[in-house]
């Protein structure tokens, strides 16, 4: 009895390592990216991208799959496969003729391309990839919206408005600054003008200070030959008297 009791204890002791080793194990797991959004126009070709990671290297048996299903509809189809480095497409589907596997697995890479968009492609596109043995992940979905022309996002319409006022201020301070270079060439030539008259004004001034020195001069002078010519007028006058009493 004893020896049964010990083993049934050691077989739940080995069970106990074994549920044990399976929790604590790293799970094996890959991951798959794919943007949110992709808009297209109609007539035109867009690029679903997936990339992935994965825990194991990348082996000749890794898979992916892609499925479509379309706007207000719950049933998805699968459109493109990818195993043993070939591709296989749908060729009787809405996609015929218009699908391309353009990923490289091998790089991680699993995207494809869609030619000559419609309005039937709006839709979720799913991403799906095996790695053996890393199998153990989620897949990754990108909705394609189709337009007669591509609406304007968000984004852009920011961009395009920050660059606008980006412009009126850029701008603003070049006229400020050519304002401010006008006004100081303006306050340059008047400075030189004012120069150039306060240093004529002098030279005047400068001559007529000579002329009121040299005027003292040429006043004397002209006195002089005043007194001069009257004293000789006056003894002339007298020569003339005193020749008249002789006679007499």
């Amino acid at each position: 009895m004893a020896s049964r009791g010990s083993l049934g204890t050691e077989s739940a002791f080995l069970a106990c390592i074994f549920l044990s080793l399976l929790v604590l194990s790293p799970t094996l797991a890959i991951d798959v990216y794919t943007a949110r959004e992709v808009h297209g126009t109609v007539g035109s070709k867009v690029t679903l991208s997936c990339t992935f990671w994965s825990s194991e290297w990348i082996s000749d048996d890794i898979s992916v799959t892609w499925h479509f299903r379309p706007d207000g509809s719950r049933a998805s189809q699968s459109i493109v496969h990818y195993a043993k480095g070939k591709s296989y497409i749908d060729e009787v589907g809405a996609f015929k003729d218009r699908l391309e596997f353009v990923g490289n697995p091998h790089k991680k890479d699993g995207s494809i391309l869609i030619h000559n968009l419609v309005d039937t492609d709006n839709g979720t596109f799913t991403c799906d990839v095996k790695n053996l043995p890393d199998v153990v992940g989620t897949t990754s979905s990108v909705h394609l919206l189709v337009f007669e022309k591509v609406p304007m996002r968000a984004g852009v319409l920011v961009g395009i408005i920050v660059g606008g006022v980006l412009g009126v201020v850029i701008l603003l301070l070049v006229l400020a600054y050519l304002i401010r270079y006008c006004w100081l060439q303006r306050q340059a030539r008047l400075r030189r003008d004012l120069s150039a008259l306060e240093r004529g004004k002098l030279h005047k001034s400068g001559k007529d200070s000579k002329r009121s020195r040299q005027a003292p001069i040429l006043y004397a002078m002209l006195d002089h030959s005043k007194s001069v010519k009257s004293a000789s007028e006056k003894k002339a006058k007298g020569g003339l008297g005193d020749s008249r009493k002789d006679k007499k």
